[in-house]
């Protein structure tokens, strides 16, 4: 049950924001790591396996997940400070 005067606006506002950023990060790591720096990153080596390698197979997957978590935190955080949690 939500409050009734809650500010929906507000908690878009930030949700959307926290999308953004996260995505932003996501799209970084995946395209401009995996894709367009793979060259670069070629150049070194992490674990014996080539950086710009690393990124494209496994590096964008565990980013992906940690972005998830990350995320879940962010809006449980944003639900307690807007008043409507489950809890």
């Amino acid at each position: 049950m939500t409050p009734k005067n809650f500010d929906k606006t507000a908690y878009w506002r930030k949700n959307l924001k926290y999308l953004g950023i996260l995505l932003s990060i996501w799209f970084f790591v995946s395209y401009v790591c995996g894709i367009v720096l793979v060259d670069q990153l070629n150049t070194i080596r992490m674990g014996g396996f080539k950086l710009g390698f690393w990124f494209a197979q496994q590096g964008s997957i565990y980013v992906f997940v940690i972005l998830i978590f990350v995320y879940v935190r962010l809006m449980n955080k944003l639900d307690k400070e807007f008043n409507v949690n489950e809890d």
